[in-house]
């Protein structure tokens, strides 16, 4: 049987394993341990094995449960509430003002947390009810909450670039930095969507009407405005000491966890419930990482042991005669189709022994193909028909959001993160211009 024909087996496998419901992180680990005792004979099952102590070795993943504490500390301690009356007192009087102070505060959330799952959980539960009591667009509410709460895995400190980081073996601090820019590029396209929307059609997103904006004395606003301030300090704690080289990137996780934990205290909102809520949470995906990390080391290893990325690169290059900018976009076109029916994680394991590969024998920047995928991540949180995010926003949302209305709602959102990702693509500066300068 030839190494091509073992690949291809691998992955049918795998993706046949999958929609039998198998866990992720069991179907590829499977699979590589599998075929490596089958292909090399017992010595193949070390593969398993050498793939733990990789991953043991590797200092930069102990800012997961970190930065995974860290969110959940300020998501159950409600200091986001806080962020979000800010908001609304400052920019309520606008036509879409609290639709794009949720973008502003998914913002701020992405910047404490990166995962995309506490800012749908904040949004549901904080300007969901908010939005629906003055009368919001259905349509625009279930798309501002699930837009904003997809840039949590593009602006640091993302989990989902630190994922990238291990499998690609890239810098996780360069990842970070490349994915600031387009992340806010994105969040003001957003803004600029709302903005054109509700000033065509004010009835989408009404202002705060007159004698509730009386009713707030400037002493007030100001008061909230300075609760702004506490995630901007918990931001700024964790990344100056990393970005000024004085902490490492594991030290700066500490740092920001331990800030967030600060402020809960002086608050008066670090309870028993919130430590125990946020450590639980935080071990069970933390657990869950580290699993499909090792299955896909594992897989990879096999992969690459089979010279399946050679192969392919050949394929397209030399039989097919594409250029490498034609091998990236088809590359970003299968990630968007993928992303249709499988989350985040489980593509970058199924690609990453392929495109990563490919990506750097094309000659293209890793970190900045890093923040592509990224990108095309987002848009497979909001993809009909198995879109995370849409199943989230239906289970949090009211009996009245049904399921085809929010998927409807996420159309424009999802153009404009194709739009990012043109952009990103085109003017790769966007992504590489910052870790270029700060580092």
């Amino acid at each position: 049987m030839s190494y091509e024909l073992i690949a291809i087996l691998m992955f049918s496998t795998m993706l046949l394993m999958m929609l039998t419901g198998q866990r992720v992180f069991g179907a590829i680990g499977f699979v590589a341990v599998v075929a490596a005792i089958l292909l090399w004979g017992p010595g193949g099952s070390d593969m398993g094995y050498s793939s733990i102590l990789k991953l043991m070795k590797w200092n930069a993943l102990l800012t997961l449960p970190m930065f995974v504490f860290m969110g959940y500390v300020m998501s159950e301690s409600r200091l986001a509430e806080d962020l979000y009356k800010m908001f609304h007192v400052w920019f309520g009087p606008l036509p879409g003002g609290l639709a794009i102070g949720t973008i502003l505060l998914m913002v701020m959330i992405s910047a404490m947390n990166g995962l995309s799952v506490a800012g749908m959980a904040i949004g549901a539960t904080i300007a969901l009810p908010e939005l629906v009591k003055r009368n919001y667009d259905k349509l625009m509410i279930s798309g501002v909450i699930q837009g904003g709460s997809s840039l949590g895995i593009l602006i640091p400190p993302s989990v989902v670039l630190v994922l990238f980081a291990q499998i690609a073996r890239q810098p996780v601090s360069q990842l970070w930095l490349a994915g600031l820019l387009p992340g806010l590029l994105m969040a003001v396209l957003f803004i600029g969507y709302i903005v054109i929307r509700c000033w065509f059609n004010p009835a989408l997103a009404p202002a705060m009407s007159a004698e509730e904006r009386a009713q707030i004395t400037w002493a007030e606003r100001f008061r909230l405005l300075r609760a702004a301030l506490l995630p901007i300090i918990i931001f700024a704690s964790m990344m100056i000491p990393f970005v000024k080289g004085w902490t490492s990137l594991t030290e700066a996780s500490v740092i920001g966890a331990l800030t967030a934990v600060a402020a809960a205290v002086l608050k008066g909102r670090f309870t028993r419930q919130v430590f125990e809520t946020a450590t639980r949470n935080t071990l069970a995906i933390t657990v869950m990482f580290m699993l499909i990390i090792m299955a896909a080391l594992s897989f990879g290893a096999v992969f690459d042991g089979l010279g399946a990325g050679r192969a392919i690169e050949n394929f397209f290059v030399r039989d097919l005669g594409l250029t490498a900018w034609q091998v990236l976009i088809l590359m970003q076109l299968s990630f968007l189709v993928m992303g249709m029916f499988l989350d985040d994680t489980a593509m970058l394991v199924i690609v990453a022994p392929i495109y990563v590969g490919l990506a750097k024998a094309l000659g293209f920047d890793l970190i900045w193909y890093g923040v592509l995928y990224t990108i095309t991540c987002q848009i497979a949180y909001l993809t009909p028909p198995f879109g995370y995010n849409l199943f989230l926003m239906r289970a949090m949302a009211p009996d009245d959001f049904t399921l085809p209305m929010i998927y409807r709602s996420v159309f424009p959102f999802v153009l404009v993160m194709i739009l990012t990702l043109v952009l990103v693509m085109v003017f790769p500066q966007i992504a590489l211009w910052l870790p270029a300068t700060l580092l």
